[in-house]
């Protein structure tokens, strides 16, 4: 396969993966913005704090819709030259931003409108949050099927358990989907029985307490996505199994006797950067030190669904060192004149 060949066949990977994540991104964002406008409606008829905190949730959610959308736009725009290895960490960026949309527009309105709960009497329609409440979890729990499904299929791909992959995966926007439903499915949860207990008990506490309890845990998935954010902007490695595929591949090279560094880096879900340091044995010529590069890239294409930048640095094995009865005084190891 040629080089062309193999990049066409990268990219149509990847964009078969980026179609995949974005119908999963537009799902998430419809069911929140018609679960949004529901929730918002029957936090002002019942008056419930949890209600409405489920509406901010909605609203930050459907918001970092609008983030990832734009991210998967971003990051398929080609390389030029000032970005020669693609705009593929706007995912990362992006997806930053959903991070901070969740903390701000959905933890902090959600722990303000529990703290104020606590000081109102109870709300006198909580039917309309019950009716919203069913509704809710009938779209929110598409959205988490589809985003789970997703999830899975990746999973399989790659031979990982769902667990294992979520928390290596690179793609971070799918992350955002699966966590951002997750915690909107724990929310109903929460609003439900904040609602219930503050019927049953005509305490207003439990309304309160189930608003906060939606924050706290949108702060969780806040910062949980920062920091997967955050670690993949400034350059994260590739996982260690495919570190060790790339090892493998390099050292059963012919003329390659020892690889003396790896360093890998991503540089978005579908990019992946090779720099490595080789040994060559002295029969090798340099001509086919030229090739080394092309054959490497050529077998690492076929086995990973990666755009692979691969660069290697040669050496030989054999260092010609000059006697030390044949140096010169004042001369250096390569018979230079050392400098005063």
């Amino acid at each position: 396969m040629t080089p062309r060949a193999r990049a066409s066949s990268s990219a149509v990977k990847s964009q078969n993966g980026h179609s995949a994540t974005r119908r999963t991104v537009i799902i998430a964002g419809v069911a929140n913005i018609v679960v949004g406008l529901a929730k918002l409606a029957a936090g002002i008829i019942s008056g419930s704090s949890a209600m409405l905190a489920e509406a901010a949730h909605s609203a930050a959610d459907t918001l970092n819709q609008v983030f990832l959308l734009t991210s998967l736009r971003q990051a398929d725009r080609p390389a030029d030259d000032d970005h020669p290895f693609g705009h593929g960490q706007e995912r990362y960026f992006w997806s930053l931003l959903a991070a901070f949309g969740i903390f701000i527009a959905g933890a902090g309105f959600s722990v303000f409108e529990g703290l104020l709960a606590l000081t109102r009497s109870q709300h006198e329609n909580p039917l309309a949050a019950y009716v919203t409440l069913a509704v809710a979890f009938v779209a929110e729990g598409i959205s988490f099927v589809r985003a789970f499904w997703q999830v899975r299929g990746e999973a399989r791909g790659r031979r990982e358990e769902v667990l294992e992959h979520v928390k290596s995966s690179p793609d971070i926007t799918v992350k955002v989907n699966l966590f951002e439903d997750s915690a909107a499915v724990v929310g109903l949860i929460l609003a439900a029985l904040g609602v219930g207990l503050g019927q049953l008990t005509g305490s207003p506490v439990w309304d309160g307490a189930a608003s906060i309890a939606i924050g706290v845990l949108l702060v969780a998935v806040a910062v949980k996505l920062g920091m997967d954010s955050r670690d993949l902007l400034i350059g994260r490695a590739a996982d260690p199994e495919v570190q060790q595929l790339i090892r493998g591949e390099i050292e059963s090279q012919p003329g390659v006797d020892a690889l003396l560094e790896l360093r890998t880096m991503h540089m978005g879900p579908d990019s992946l950067i090779v720099a490595a340091r080789v040994a060559l044995n002295d029969e090798m010529g340099a001509d086919q030190a030229e090739d080394l590069a092309d054959e490497i890239d050529r077998k690492l294409s076929d086995k990973l669904p990666l755009q692979l930048n691969v660069f290697i640095d040669p050496t030989q094995t054999r260092q010609t060192r000059q006697p030390e009865a044949d140096r010169s005084p004042g001369r250096d190891a390569a018979g230079a004149r050392a400098t005063p």
